[in-house]
């Protein structure tokens, strides 16, 4: 036999709330089912009055089915490709860079805007591995020199400026 527990011992409380946990679990994958069936029901036509009483098991068999007949068109691709996550991710930077540029002030109006010109032509042609549309084929290609930059504008001593 074994020493009398205590009311506070950790044994004696996971036991008490086993039946409990388990009581929500099966509560919660019923209510699911029932989601499911109500979905599943609506979804190939069928009045659910005439099947009040199905099985689990043919709910999920029911579902696997319809799931399995979809046409592979309708189903969303389970992970964008490289080139439309860079093309996503260029675009929210742009976006950000545009609010950035008009709420700070950083640049003149109007080398914003170029700027942001710019960078939308090349959002529209730029892929994550060569940087051009059309060319995903062999080594990419050596860019151009970058072009001069035009002379800077005589500075305040007083005035610190990042450009």
């Amino acid at each position: 036999m074994g020493l009398p527990r205590r009311a506070g011992d950790p044994a004696e409380l996971r036991k008490s709330l086993k039946p409990l946990l388990e009581k929500r679990r099966r509560a919660r994958i019923n209510e699911s089912l029932s989601q499911l069936k109500g979905l599943i029901l609506s979804l190939l036509g069928r009045e659910s009055s005439h099947f009040s009483k199905l099985e689990k098991a043919d709910i999920l068999e029911m579902t696997v089915r319809f799931l399995q007949e979809l046409p592979a068109s309708s189903c969303p691709t389970a992970a964008p490709t490289p080139s439309d996550s860079y093309r996503e991710g260029y675009r929210a930077c742009l976006a950000r860079l545009a609010r950035v540029l008009h709420t700070h002030r950083v640049l003149e109006p109007a080398a914003s805007a170029r700027l942001l010109e710019h960078l939308r032509r090349r959002a529209a042609s730029a892929t994550p591995d060569s940087g051009r549309a059309g060319d995903s084929c062999g080594p990419p290609a050596p860019s151009p020199p970058p072009a001069p930059l035009p002379p800077a504008p005589p500075r305040d001593p007083g005035l610190w400026r990042p450009w």
